[in-house]
């Protein structure tokens, strides 16, 4: 079947097919094969592949033995993996109930399925979900029968999260803008991350040996972010708070090397706060929703408006992350503050 792969040569394959697995984005349903002295190796997220890579269609054989929801609906159902949760997006109910039905039937590594019930909303960002199905739990895990239906852990770039989707607000599809992000921290930084979730950006930073405070309003997802703190092996290097940020920076001010603030609709109104948190030299990742005709202006402007003059602002990148809705784009703009 056609699907997404990384080609390389072969002598490069089990280099690169350790890193797609570390990335979490290997897909085990489909074979590696080799090809007019190529080898392709299938993804199943395209988004979260290490940007050294190039992703390209290849016909590649589902493995050998394997049944896939395709082969019972007729049809190539879209869905997204999340851990063992595998997440629906359907407007018709029976639609989305046959799918369900169809992928826990199938030989795709899924626990639950869910399907998407209303947009990201409140403060603490979550959603609600209509789990249409459930497979079997006799062969898991041992503990699985304790977990919440909905809870998982998801792997990209050789970090774990675990995550409940009907707590928490997490993307996978954001991966590969967390990695490029993540890259540029440097051992010994200080960094903030402003709205942290489960710790996506937090926990990479610290394995990237920087000292990170990370903070969210949502207490369960602080609650998991010092888990995955624990659980790759970097609690000694993050301070999670729960709570509003504007209410946690005093003890800040002056801190930071670095400041994430994804929190894309409302980030702009936290640009106060995080030039408080800024040190002499910083480097602030602010990501914004603007429509497609100026989707960094508003955002640019709004930093000089925040920073200067007590800052010098350089704009280092402009990047578009992914288109949000028709003729909006989600933006980041990574600038650098210095004191002066």
């Amino acid at each position: 079947m056609e699907a997404p792969c990384v080609r390389v040569r072969p002598q490069s394959g089990e280099e690169t097919r350790e890193a797609l697995a570390d990335a979490g984005v290997l897909d085990a349903d489909l074979d590696i094969t080799v090809d007019d002295g190529w080898l392709y190796l299938p993804v199943a997220d395209p988004d979260g592949v290490p940007e050294r890579f190039d992703v390209v269609t290849h016909d590649v054989p589902v493995r050998e033995g394997q049944t896939m929801p395709a082969d019972i609906l007729g049809f190539e159902p879209s869905y997204e993996r999340l851990g063992d949760v595998v997440i629906l997006r359907e407007d018709d109910p029976e639609r989305a109930r046959e799918i369900a039905d169809a992928i826990v039937a199938s030989d795709v590594k899924a626990r639950t399925v869910v399907n998407e019930a209303s947009k990201v909303k409140g403060v603490e960002r979550t959603r609600d979900w209509d789990v249409l199905a459930r497979a079997d739990d006799a062969d898991g895990d041992e503990g699985d029968a304790d977990r919440s239906c909905t809870e998982t852990v998801h792997r990209e770039y050789g970090c774990a999260f675990e995550l409940d989707v009907a707590e928490v607000y997490f993307s996978p599809r954001l991966a590969t803008e967390r990695h490029r992000v993540v890259e540029q921290v440097e051992a010994g930084e200080h960094a903030f991350d402003m709205f942290a979730g489960v710790g996506p950006f937090a926990i990479p930073m610290a394995k990237r040996d920087a000292a990170v405070v990370a903070t969210d309003i949502n207490p369960d997802a602080v609650g998991y972010l010092k888990q995955n703190a624990r659980r790759n092996g970097v609690a000694d290097r993050v301070t999670a708070l729960c709570g509003d940020v504007r209410e946690l920076a005093d003890d800040y001010e002056g801190w930071a090397d670095r400041v994430v603030m994804n929190l894309p609709k409302t980030a702009s109104d936290f640009l106060d706060v995080a030039v408080e948190l800024a040190g002499d030299e910083c480097v602030l990742h602010l990501y914004d929703i603007q429509h497609e005709d100026d989707p960094f202006g508003p955002g640019e402007t709004a930093i000089r408006d925040a920073a200067e003059p007590a800052y010098g602002v350089e704009i280092e990148t402009e990047h578009v992350v992914r288109s949000y809705a028709p003729h909006e784009l989600n933006v980041c703009i990574d600038a650098r503050l210095t004191r002066l």
